[in-house]
C-alpha cells in the first residue's frame, strides 16, 4: 500500500511540477513576445530616423544643386554686378523649378557683396542690410565657400543653400535658395507616417512673418503645412517639449519617433517628430491564449513524457512561426544566413527576386544572395580585402554600409546590416533596406555639381579638384603631367555679330569636336566663358604641344556653325609647384599666343 501510495504521490507531485513548468514556460513566451515587439519598435524607430535623415540630406543637396545651377547663370552674375534685378526673369525661373522638379515651394534670395538684400522671391522687402540678422551669410561672405543646412530666420524653419558669386574671380554677392519640409512630409505620408516639424521656443520667438502661421501652445512654430490637426492637438495636450530628444515613445495608438534638426554649427534647432499608427506596424495575429489551453489539454490526455515532448514540439513550431511572421512584417528584405548559404527569407525577398516562388526554388540556382552583389566603389562585395562579407559587416556595424544588387537587368541599392542571432548554429540576420531612389538622386546631384550645363563637359569646380589630384599623383609616382589652356579667338565678335544663341552653339559644337579628339584618360573642362582646360596625365610638354597643334588645325578646318580659330597655351608640371602657379604659367602661355596673332600654340 505504501509503495502504491508513494507512486500516487510521486505522480501527483510530477503532475503539479509539470503544470508549474507549463505556466512558467508560457510566461516566458509572453515575455519573449513583449521583448520582440519592443525590439521591433526600436528597429522601426531607427529606420524612420535614418530615413528622414536621408530625405533631409537629399533635399539639402538638391537645394544646393539648384543654388549652384543659379550661380552658374551668367545673367544672374551680370544683374548683381549691375545692381539691376529683372524680377520677371527670376519669377519665370522659380516657376520652372515648380513645374519640372518635385519641389513646389522654392524661394530665391539675392544679396549683394555688402550683404544688402536686393531680391526676395517671397517678399517685397528690399535693400535692407541683413548682416546683423544673418551670421551664416557673414560667414559665407568671409570664407567664400558654399554652405547648406537647416536654418531658422524671420520667416520660417527651412533648408537653405548659400553660394558665393564671383565675376572675374572677384566676390560680388550671394545667391540663397530656400526649400521647405513639405515634400518630405508628403513622402513619409505614403508610408502611413504623419509628420510635425517643430522649431524650438527660442527660435520661434524670433519669427516675425511665420510662413505657415501654425503654432503649438502659441510658443512652438510648426514648419510644415500638412501637419494633421489631431496630431497637433495631441502634442499640445501631451506637451511637445516631451518629444524633444532623439528617441521614440510607444504610447496610446502611436509609435512616436523624433529626429533632431541642427544648424551647420551643430546647434539644436528643432525636431522632426513622426507619428505612425501602431496598427500599421505589424500584422501578427497569434493567439497565445489558444496556444496555452491547447498545450494544457495535451498535458492532461497524454503521459508525462509524451506531454513534455509534444509541448516542446508545438512550442518550437509556434515560436518559429512567430519569428517568421515578424520578419515577414518588415518592409525590408530580411535574410537568415550562415557564412555560406541562405537559410530563410521573408516575403519581401520575392518582391525583388520575382522569378522564384520559394526559397527552395531559389537555392536550386544560387546558394546566397551575395551571388548578386555588384562590384562598385563604396559597395560591399562577397570578399572585402580577403574578409568574408558577413564578418566585415558585423565588425563594421557602425558604418553606413550598402550593396548594389543586379537581377534581371534591374539594379538596386540597399543599406545592409548584419547581426548574429544564433551562436550555436552560426546564423546571422541580414537586413537590406532599399535606398535605390536616394542613391540615384545622389549620383545625379554629383553629376550636376561637376558638369557645365551648356556644353556637357566638366566645369571649373571639377577641373580644380582633378588638377590637385593629378598633381598629387605626379608628386607621389613621378609621372609626367601637362596641361593645355585654350579659348576661342574673337569670341566677343561672334556674340556681337551673330548673337548669343549662335555663340552658345559654337561652344557646344567645338566642345564635342575636341572631346572626340582627346584620349579617355584626358580631362576636358570649361572654366568660364570661351576658355577651356585639358589635363593630360602621363604626358610631357613635347607631346602636349603635338596634341595642341593637332587640335588647333582640326578646329580651324572644321567650320562647325561658324569658321573659328582657337589659341592654345601649353605647359608641363614642375615638381614642387602648386596648382595655382601651374595655372598661372599656362595662362601666360595662352596670353602670348594671343599676342602673337592668335590661332597659335605657345609652350611655356
Amino acid at each position: 500500500m505504501l509503495k502504491r501510495y508513494q507512486l500516487y504521490l510521486y505522480q501527483f507531485v510530477g503532475f503539479i511540477l509539470l503544470i508549474l513548468i507549463t505556466f512558467a514556460y508560457n510566461a516566458s513566451l509572453e515575455e519573449k513576445k513583449s521583448n520582440l515587439q519592443n525590439s521591433k519598435y526600436k528597429l522601426l524607430a531607427n529606420e524612420m530616423q535614418e530615413e528622414v535623415a536621408a530625405m533631409i540630406l537629399s533635399k539639402q543637396k538638391a537645394t544646393l544643386a539648384m543654388a549652384m545651377s543659379l550661380a552658374n547663370d551668367e545673367k544672374l552674375v551680370q544683374d548683381i554686378f549691375n545692381k539691376n534685378i529683372e524680377e520677371d526673369y527670376y519669377k519665370k525661373l522659380i516657376s520652372d523649378y515648380r513645374e519640372y522638379t518635385q519641389y513646389k515651394n522654392i524661394w530665391v534670395h539675392i544679396i549683394d557683396k555688402d550683404l544688402n538684400s536686393i531680391y526676395k522671391s517671397w517678399s517685397n522687402i528690399k535693400h535692407e542690410n541683413i548682416a546683423s540678422m544673418r551670421p551664416d551669410l557673414v560667414s559665407v561672405s568671409k570664407s567664400k565657400k558654399p554652405s547648406y543646412g537647416c536654418s531658422a530666420g524671420l520667416y520660417d524653419l527651412s533648408i537653405k543653400a548659400v553660394i558665393p558669386l564671383f565675376k572675374d574671380d572677384v566676390f560680388i554677392g550671394i545667391i540663397e535658395v530656400i526649400s521647405h519640409f513639405n515634400s518630405i512630409s508628403k513622402q513619409l505620408k505614403k508610408f502611413d507616417t504623419d509628420s510635425v516639424v517643430v522649431l524650438k521656443k527660442g527660435y520661434s520667438e524670433k519669427l516675425k512673418y511665420p510662413f505657415t502661421a501654425t503654432f503649438i501652445n502659441s510658443e512652438y512654430y510648426v514648419a510644415n503645412f500638412d501637419a494633421p490637426s489631431e496630431i497637433l492637438k495631441y502634442l499640445e495636450k501631451k506637451g511637445v517639449q516631451n518629444y524633444f530628444n532623439n528617441s521614440y515613445k510607444v504610447e496610446d495608438d502611436y509609435l512616436v519617433v523624433s529626429h533632431e534638426l541642427k544648424t551647420l554649427n551643430m546647434e539644436s534647432l528643432g525636431y522632426y517628430i513622426m507619428f505612425k499608427n501602431r496598427e500599421s506596424v505589424s500584422n501578427l495575429d497569434l493567439d497565445f491564449l489558444m496556444f496555452k489551453w491547447f498545450t494544457f489539454t495535451i498535458i492532461i490526455i497524454m503521459s508525462i513524457a509524451i506531454i513534455v515532448s509534444s509541448y516542446l514540439f508545438y512550442a518550437n513550431r509556434r515560436e518559429k512561426k512567430y519569428y517568421k511572421n515578424i520578419i515577414d512584417s518588415s518592409t525590408n528584405i530580411v535574410v537568415i544566413n550562415d557564412k555560406n548559404t541562405t537559410i530563410d527569407v521573408n516575403r519581401v525577398f520575392f518582391k525583388y527576386f520575382d522569378g522564384y516562388k520559394s526559397l527552395k526554388e531559389f537555392k536550386r540556382e544560387y546558394a546566397c544572395i551575395c551571388d548578386f552583389f555588384v562590384i562598385e566603389d563604396g559597395c560591399v562585395q562577397k570578399s572585402m580585402d580577403g574578409q568574408h562579407w558577413v564578418d566585415y559587416l558585423e565588425q563594421n556595424s557602425t558604418r553606413h554600409n550598402k550593396v548594389k544588387i543586379k537581377y534581371h537587368e534591374k539594379e538596386y541599392y540597399f543599406s545592409v546590416a548584419v547581426s548574429l542571432i544564433s551562436v550555436e548554429e552560426n546564423h546571422y540576420s541580414v537586413v537590406l533596406a532599399d535606398i535605390t531612389e536616394q542613391e540615384r538622386y545622389r549620383i545625379e546631384l554629383e553629376y550636376l555639381t561637376v558638369t557645365d550645363p551648356l556644353t556637357g563637359i566638366k566645369n571649373r569646380r571639377y577641373f580644380n579638384q582633378r588638377l590637385s589630384e593629378e598633381i598629387s599623383k605626379s608628386k607621389r609616382y613621378g609621372d609626367q603631367l601637362s596641361i593645355i589652356m585654350c579659348d576661342v579667338d574673337f569670341f566677343k565678335k561672334v556674340n556681337d555679330v551673330h548673337g548669343h544663341i549662335v555663340g552658345d552653339n559654337v561652344l557646344i559644337e567645338y566642345s564635342k569636336l575636341i572631346s572626340s579628339l582627346i584620349r579617355d584618360v584626358d580631362i576636358f573642362c570649361r572654366i568660364g566663358g570661351e576658355e577651356f582646360m585639358i589635363i593630360l596625365p602621363y604626358t610631357n610638354k613635347k607631346n602636349a604641344e603635338v596634341i595642341a597643334e593637332k587640335l588647333r588645325i582640326e578646329v580651324k578646318n572644321s567650320n562647325k556653325i561658324l569658321p573659328i580659330t582657337m589659341s592654345f597655351g601649353v605647359t608641363q608640371y614642375v615638381d614642387g609647384e602648386d596648382a595655382e602657379f601651374l595655372y598661372k604659367r599656362v595662362d601666360d602661355a595662352l596670353y602670348k599666343a594671343k599676342e602673337a596673332g592668335r590661332d597659335k600654340v605657345v609652350v611655356c
